[in-house]
């Protein structure tokens, strides 16, 4: 065998092994990995009981019920409502009318059971994912955010 054979041949053979190990670090994230979904996304694409989603959009009014360390409401983003349930404490931000997404699955009567739920940190932030959301569903409009917001 010659230098370039040989040469030719190592160079392949990294390259097959980088190949497989990212291909094997992809297939290790992808069972991590969890998707923001809006109200109005879960219903059109169908999502499966029991699969693991972020859900997203603002606390319907009118919808926050509490007792006995679970609390109770539903997210909307102004076309579709999902009603969730969590137990634990909301954070101290959580209220209705406000953005907020939850980490979750549905079970199989279409309420969301939450893990965990994250309410925006300020008055003038909303997660880019609800905003877009809202954008989307025809609910936003450009200026109409609190004065300041920035929703990129």
């Amino acid at each position: 065998m010659t230098r370039k054979r040989l040469r030719l041949y190592a160079v392949l053979s990294g390259l097959a092994m980088l190949g497989i190990a990212t291909a094997l670090v992809l297939s290790a994230l992808s069972d991590n990995l969890v998707f923001f979904h809006s109200p109005s996304d879960v219903v059109e694409n169908s999502v499966e009981a029991g699969q693991r989603i972020r859900l997203g959009g603002l606390v319907e009014e009118g919808s926050v019920a509490r007792s006995d360390g679970t609390v109770l409401f539903a997210i909307t983003d102004m076309k579709t409502t999902i009603p969730v349930r969590f137990a634990g404490i909301v954070p101290d931000l959580f209220r209705e009318g406000q953005g907020v997404v939850a980490d979750g699955q549905l079970d199989g009567k279409g309420n969301f059971i939450a893990s965990e739920v994250l309410a925006k940190h300020d008055e003038k932030y909303m997660p880019p994912e609800v905003a877009d959301a809202l954008k989307r569903a025809g609910h936003w409009k450009e200026g109409e955010g609190p004065e300041g917001a920035s929703y990129k």
